[in-house]
């Protein structure tokens, strides 16, 4: 840095310190958020473009040294946030939820401030002194502003692959290469140089053992695009990978499991019965690439897995394909469905599945978004209860929450010890997670199910004790967004002030739900 803003006239950069350093905490963030008001009203007048393309430069740098600095104090806010339980005293199930769904940051910006807050904050030990942080070289290139929040992540990532039988001396030696590295890489190179750093510690693989390999194996399925077509990140053991090959080589052979063909033969290519001649002519009809014959064949082995499905037990969702769709997108063809598992499949795909399977379809009122089917009462849900709340709800009914409905248990409103009704009026859809929060503590989340308005018949939440707005769960409703529904929902519906039966007018004690 060329000490672009000490460069200024009648700047005092030793007496502004000596201010800073008298403030609190809530003063500084004041002072922090005043001097990014000025930045951005400077930026809009043209301030920037006074300056020489080599002051520019000054500038970029010192801005992100400076974002980058500020991951220090995030880091130890996340720690703090952690350590006195402010998550439950706000009413969330853990701290990844605060920042995720409380202050909006999203499901990815809060597991990497977590990352970053267990790599280079220093957390105190049971005798009470501070330790040094997990990452001390990282939490030092962070603090000068050399790295940021993508480098701790990298840096992270590649020491969580080390083997845990490398020697706690090397193992600090590779964190400190790391640190090096990135003071002088962007995150994308970082990641090339664990790599080599993994390598170089353990050359042949003896390190990593049938252990080290069950505990880093996973399968996740990425959320769903615009295009509703979702990315796999999976890390296969030697055994899955192997039973994997030798499946998609009968499965997905060329000419197998074609969907575009209606002559292509279903199944193994070896199996019992195939006629070659049939193969091999699907196989000259069949042009597809080796990714997308991959890919219908793991459809096709997911179709026999239901077909061989047995009987559910009686309360829960079955292993088949279950779906809501609206009777008006229905009716057109158009549209979006949801299925129990969350996610979207468009209409004119649900039509095609309909036709050859027969799964559990629940159509309900576009027009109130009501659901026309109501289950007989018993203690626990039954299957057509359960269906009944997904046709309702779609997921989990917490506000902010994203867990599908076939995670989630059914629970009572009021609770049935209080005199509580299993009905469909009485019952909605929550993750267990949500479900063991309900009550009336603080730190507990209360609930009510609305009976007026354009949310009829939606459960709303809020912070157990604290009186203000209710809260209902838009994220499988994206509906609700729409501008006639946002204009109807402005007219008829504020889920703030609803009673203890759902009527909207003035606030009083709320259901408590329960398993």
């Amino acid at each position: 840095m060329s000490g672009f803003a000490s460069n200024d006239a009648g700047f005092d950069a030793t007496g502004l310190r000596r201010i800073l350093s008298e403030l609190s905490v809530a003063q500084l963030l004041a002072v922090h958020d005043e001097a990014e008001k000025r930045l951005a009203t400077a930026s809009l007048s043209g301030a920037l473009s006074g300056h020489a393309e080599s002051e520019l430069l000054d500038v970029l740098e010192l801005r992100e040294q400076t974002r980058r600095r500020g991951e220090v104090f995030d880091a130890a806010l996340y720690l703090e946030v952690s350590d006195r339980d402010v998550d439950s005293t706000a009413g969330f199930m853990s701290v990844h939820s605060l920042y995720a769904r409380g202050v909006r940051l999203g499901d990815g910006e809060a597991r990497r401030r977590k990352v970053t807050a267990t790599g280079i904050a220093r957390f105190t030990a049971m005798t009470g002194e501070k330790l040094e942080p997990a990452l001390p070289d990282t939490a030092a290139a962070v603090a000068d502003g050399e790295i940021g929040a993508e480098h701790v992540s990298v840096i992270a990532e590649a020491m969580d692959r080390l083997p845990s039988r490398i020697a706690p001396d090397e193992r600090a030696q590779a964190e400190t290469m790391l640190a090096a590295a990135a003071r002088e890489l962007d995150p994308g190179a970082l990641v090339t140089v664990g790599n080599r750093i993994l390598a170089w510690l353990d050359p042949d693989g003896t390190l990593t053992d049938d252990r080290e390999r069950r505990r880093q194996r996973g399968f996740h399925l990425q959320p769903q695009n615009r295009q509703m077509m979702s990315k796999v990140r999976a890390l296969l053991t030697p055994t899955l990978r192997a039973k994997l090959e030798v499946v998609l080589h009968q499965w997905a052979a060329a000419g197998m499991n074609n969907p575009d063909d209606p002559e292509s033969p279903r199944g193994a290519a070896d199996q019992p019965g195939l006629d070659p001649a049939v193969l091999a002519a699907a196989a000259a009809r069949d042009d597809r690439t080796i990714g997308q014959r991959q890919h219908d064949a793991l459809e096709a082995l997911c179709e026999w897995a239901l077909a061989l499905a047995g009987q559910p037990a009686p309360d829960r969702i079955p292993s088949q394909v279950v779906v809501t769709v609206t009777d008006e997108d229905l009716a057109r063809q158009a549209g979006i469905a949801w299925t129990a598992t969350g996610a979207r499949l468009p209409i004119s795909d649900l039509v095609k599945l309909a036709a050859d399977a027969v799964p559990h379809l629940a159509v309900f009122s576009a027009a109130t978004g009501q659901c026309l089917y109501l289950g007989r009462a018993r203690r626990f849900a039954s299957l057509a209860q359960r269906l009944a709340l997904f046709a309702r709800d779609r997921g989990c009914t917490g506000p902010g929450c994203s867990v599908p409905f076939v995670r989630t248990e059914a629970h009572h409103m009021p609770d049935w010890s209080r005199g509580g009704l299993t009905d469909i009026d009485h019952l909605g859809g929550a993750c267990g997670r949500h479900n063991r929060s309900s009550g009336d503590k603080w730190g507990q989340w209360e609930s009510v199910i609305l009976e007026r308005g354009a949310r009829a018949g939606r459960v709303a939440w809020r912070p157990a004790g604290r009186g203000g707005a209710w809260q209902v769960n838009p994220v499988f409703h994206p509906e609700q967004f729409a501008p006639h529904r946002a204009r109807a929902s402005t007219d008829d519906d504020h889920a703030d002030s609803v009673d203890h039966n759902g009527h909207e007018g003035h606030s009083s004690t709320p259901h408590h739900p329960a398993a």
